[in-house]
């Protein structure tokens, strides 16, 4: 068994293990914003999300109305799907972090209800543009206009 025999033997090894690996199942989480009043709502609400197909554990938040479901291959329609058989009103965790929005204060984003340093999820193609401030404000006292600010 020279050279040639052994180069063979390790690469039918190493074919072999990458034959038997299997592929890992990615965890995710799944958010959902559900109304919940008292202890006996989050347990109801827990109960029936920890049925779902691959979950592993969930989280619930009672002060800010969340539950948080982590599992293997679980998937979001699924999940708000039995929040939904709850008869409780639900939807996706629709917030994020006030730094990853390009626009926080666009009229859509910016939520009182919100937790702390977070803001509604909207999509990139909103513009300051979008707000609800009037135009002539702007241009009331942009370096344009020469007479912009005639009190100073």
């Amino acid at each position: 068994m020279g050279v040639q025999g052994t180069l063979e033997y390790l690469s039918n090894l190493l074919s072999s293990a990458r034959r038997g690996k299997k592929k890992r199942k990615q965890i995710q989480t799944v958010a959902v914003k559900i109304r919940m009043d008292c202890e006996g709502c989050a347990r109801k609400v827990k109960k029936v999300l920890s049925g779902v197909k691959g979950a592993k554990s969930v989280d619930i938040d009672l002060k800010q109305q969340k539950a948080t479901v982590t599992g293997y291959n679980v998937e979001a329609k699924k999940v708000l799907k039995a929040a939904q058989s709850t008869k409780k009103k639900c939807e996706l965790w629709p917030y994020v972090p006030y730094t990853l929005v390009a626009h926080p204060y666009v009229s859509g984003a910016y939520d009182k209800k919100a937790p702390p340093n977070m803001v509604r999820k909207v999509p990139d193609t909103a513009t300051i543009g979008d707000t609800a401030v009037d135009e002539s404000y702007t241009i009331m006292f942009s370096d344009d206009n020469p007479n912009a600010c005639s009190v100073m």
